[in-house]
């Protein structure tokens, strides 16, 4: 019998890449953020998720749901938990979560709200991605650091007033912790905008991520 060499290359496919095992294996990685974490000030492709992906290699699926200009706070300019990637990240049924928001939320306009805002809107954050089939193990960034005086309102201090909120609700809930903050604290020349870390700065938080992933 004749054998058309189109179905044996076809036929071959499924066996290129990944096998079965590798793809079950695969972690979902659902990182949630504002313009940060969404890339902003990093070379294309070299967010801090992007990064990450590499770091962790084949068997995780890095998923990116920051989107700039949001607020943790529901009382904030535009709040996370109002967007399409709020809903995306939800769906996605990630094994982990890594949660950073904070930075848009000291802005005057939002901080004025402040620490009784943030710690009911992160705590309701937080039950959300609870209450999702995957049960996910969820992680809390302490917020980026904002070098010199910052820019558009966000600034270094309201950030630092942040961590003592964040550190609380970790502990109350048995949530982890990654010190962001500290990754780039002092790295101004990684900040060029004050703000938002560029591709060197993205990688110093990746680090800080992949890290506090691998001891666990």
């Amino acid at each position: 019998m004749k054998i058309n060499p189109f179905l044996i290359t076809f036929c071959a496919i499924p066996f290129l890449g990944f096998t079965q095992a590798e793809v079950v294996e695969r972690q979902i990685l659902a990182c949630v953020g504002d313009s940060i974490t969404q890339g902003v000030g990093a070379k294309r492709g070299q967010s801090w998720p992007g990064q990450a992906q590499k770091v962790l290699g084949k068997k995780w699926q890095v998923k990116n749901f920051g989107l700039s200009g949001t607020t943790l706070m529901n009382s904030g300019n535009k709040p996370y938990q109002k967007s399409q990637q709020f809903k995306d990240a939800l769906s996605s049924n990630p094994d982990v979560v890594v949660i950073m928001l904070g930075t848009n939320d000291t802005k005057p306009v939002n901080w004025r709200h402040s620490a009784k805002d943030y710690e009911a809107d992160y705590r309701d954050l937080i039950s959300d991605f609870q209450k999702i089939a995957s049960k996910p193990r969820i992680y809390l960034c302490l917020p980026p650091y904002i070098a010199k005086k910052g820019r558009w309102g966000i600034n270094n201090e309201d950030t630092k007033a942040q961590i003592p909120i964040i550190k609380k609700i970790a502990k109350n809930l048995k949530l982890g912790i990654i010190d962001v903050y500290a990754a780039l604290e002092g790295q101004d020349d990684l900040i060029p905008d004050t703000v938002h870390p560029s591709t060197g700065g993205a990688t110093l938080i990746a680090k800080a991520v992949t890290a506090t992933l691998a001891a666990k």
